[in-house]
């Protein structure tokens, strides 16, 4: 007869394997949840660290936004000092940039404040934006202790200007029959008359300019009405014209004027016959920055100043 029974070894075998297979199962099992949960860390790792730097970032910004507004409030303090920037051209170039940075420095916070995600690049960029404040403000300072400390040396220098308002008192009586003499030669009936002055800014192309700082040229425009009295021939028409900060533009050379050498912008040589001559041009090229502001402009010829106009230009 055949035994069915298993042996008391196969049993033993058989119950080692299925330990080994609930063993096998439940190191899967572990290794399964760890990965899970490892992977489940990360993001939420992942997400704590994009929380906090997004905090960061809001902090960054409200912290710029105080300094922006310390900046403005420090900027309107020195209303009262600016008044001792005499030069308009200065006090207005000052301002505009100021003005300027700040207009740029609002139109970032206000991008920045609709974005629920900030970038550090943003940031970056508004910061740059209230340094470049910082640094017109520091100038501004700068510039207002300049005037000051050159006031009080002025104010030093009173008495001694005082004493020598004496001496100088012969020069200026001397000075002023100068003065009266070329008046009465101005007066003289010989001198070539202008009429209908004007001072226009040129663009690239010749036409109008609106902004004085985009010109590429500046066209001076007269007449020179009929004198029968006037010398006829060649006459050489020098011109000068003066910044707003009171430079001379232009090194056209010199000219001979009351004995001495005046230097001019530009000037121009004309064939006088007596007659009218309308629409005269004397043209400046551009070779240094225009700010807005008034440019006088003055015309010389046969040793006399035949006229001085002022312009303003925007």
């Amino acid at each position: 007869m055949t035994d069915n029974n298993k042996s008391p070894k196969s049993n033993t075998d058989t119950k080692k394997n299925l330990y080994v297979i609930i063993i096998v199962a439940a190191v899967a099992i572990l290794a399964g949840w760890l990965v899970f949960s490892t992977v489940k860390a990360n993001k939420r790792a992942e997400a704590a660290q994009t929380e906090m730097e997004q905090l960061q970032l809001d902090m960054a910004q409200r912290d710029l936004e105080r300094e922006y507004q310390d900046l403005n409030d420090e900027f309107a303090q020195f209303e009262n000092s600016r008044k001792y920037i005499k030069d308009d051209s200065v006090k207005r170039e000052l301002n505009d940039k100021y003005e300027a940075a700040r207009i740029q420095v609002e139109k970032l916070q206000q991008e920045l404040a609709k974005q629920k995600h900030k970038s550090a690049a943003e940031i970056a960029k508004l910061r740059s934006e209230i340094d470049t404040l910082r640094a017109l403000l520091r100038h501004y300072v700068e510039e207002i202790d300049r005037l000051n400390k050159e006031n009080e040396a002025l104010r030093s220098e009173n008495k001694e200007i005082k004493e020598k308002n004496n001496r100088l008192s012969s020069q200026v009586s001397e000075a002023t029959r100068k003065n009266e003499v070329l008046s009465e030669r101005m007066t003289l009936a010989e001198r070539l008359n202008v009429t209908g002055l004007s001072l226009t800014p040129l663009n690239k192309k010749g036409k109008k300019e609106k902004k004085v700082t985009k010109a590429v040229q500046l066209m001076a425009t007269f007449t020179i009405p009929q004198n029968n009295s006037t010398p006829v021939g060649e006459k050489i028409i020098y011109m000068r014209i003066i910044s707003p900060s009171g430079q001379l533009l232009g090194q056209g050379g010199t000219f001979s004027f009351e004995g001495g050498n005046v230097e001019y912008t530009a000037k121009k040589s004309i064939e006088y016959a007596g007659e009218e001559i309308g629409g005269v041009t004397i043209y400046y090229d551009v070779n240094t920055p225009l700010i807005a502001g008034d440019y006088t402009v003055e015309l010389f010829a046969d040793n006399f100043r035949l006229v001085s106009r002022q312009f303003n230009l925007k």
